[in-house]
């Protein structure tokens, strides 16, 4: 009786084997025509491709990957809706494109390989322009400029400056670049998925301190002006952020660009910016 009830799961599983192996084949295929057959998919565009602005244009959406969880930037309103600097960001320039923005929530350490897999077509999270990163991805023009500082309780009297981290506990992203700041400073890092796990962290006294994005404090503070902590040094070096595309995207980048240069122009990226911080954030 075993054989017989083991047949139709072993044919199954041959099934699923073959519709995975052919998934493979399908996305070597597709990252071939996106550098020119396009013709091959019968003009729709092709998920698993790096995006073009011929596939962007075709699909009529820009997917773009994004936290949902990193306030101001990228979270959910009182009435659960996405919302947030890069994501009011990310559907102008969608808008400029002519085509709907599509956004994919999925956690930092993951948003990468989101990326790499080609779930999205870009991603707009404040995510810094290093040059480890620029090896590998391409950026759009900046369009926020933001300093790392020393975020800790209220009540330490023991970490005055980043160097005072040495041997300290720090609530860090793991590939965030900030994390690399606490790093070389002798903290002991303990991951977090984000901004917000960070100070949680850091209010019940599980971590010592984070090293973070200066908005993200400013708006935090400003949300919760009660909030038991406080910033106590600041990196002199600027970072700037930028949307990020897989190589092979060099149209839509530059589509992208112009819409952004378009907002500036305009004073549409300063409403923006102004609604989430007070003040243009791109110098």
């Amino acid at each position: 009786m075993k054989k017989f009830r083991l047949l139709p799961v072993v044919l199954i599983v041959m099934a699923l084997l073959v519709s995975a192996c052919g998934n493979n084949d399908k996305g070597a295929n597709s990252n071939n025509a996106a550098t020119g057959d396009a013709g091959s998919n019968n003009g729709k565009a092709d998920a698993t491709a790096t995006a073009t602005l011929e596939s962007v244009k075709a699909s009529g959406k820009l997917r773009i990957g994004t936290e949902g969880t990193y306030a101001p930037f990228t979270y959910h309103d009182a009435a659960g809706k996405l919302t947030g600097f890069d994501v009011d960001i990310a559907t102008e320039v969608s808008k400029r494109l002519g085509v709907q923005p599509e956004f994919i929530e999925t956690q930092w350490d993951g948003i990468f390989a989101g990326l790499n897999s080609k779930r999205f077509d870009t991603v707009f999270n404040e995510v810094s322009i290093t040059d480890e990163r620029k090896q590998k991805y391409d950026f759009s023009d900046p369009y926020i400029v933001s300093k790392a500082v020393l975020i800790v309780s209220e009540d330490n009297t023991d970490i005055k400056k980043f160097a005072d981290l040495k041997g300290k506990k720090a609530g860090q992203s793991l590939t965030s670049n900030l994390t690399q700041i606490a790093k070389s400073n002798g903290a002991e890092i303990v991951a977090t998925d984000g901004f917000n796990q960070a100070i949680d962290l850091l209010t019940s006294k599980r971590v010592d301190a984070t090293v973070n994005d200066g908005l993200s404090y400013l708006d935090l503070k400003k949300q919760k002006p009660d909030a038991p902590i406080k910033k106590v040094d600041e990196s002199s070096d600027a970072s700037h952020s930028a949307a990020v595309f897989n190589k092979g995207s060099e149209d839509l980048i530059k589509e992208v660009n112009k819409a952004l240069s378009d907002m500036k122009a305009d004073g549409t990226y300063l409403k923006i910016s102004e609604k989430y911080f007070g003040a243009d954030v791109s110098k």
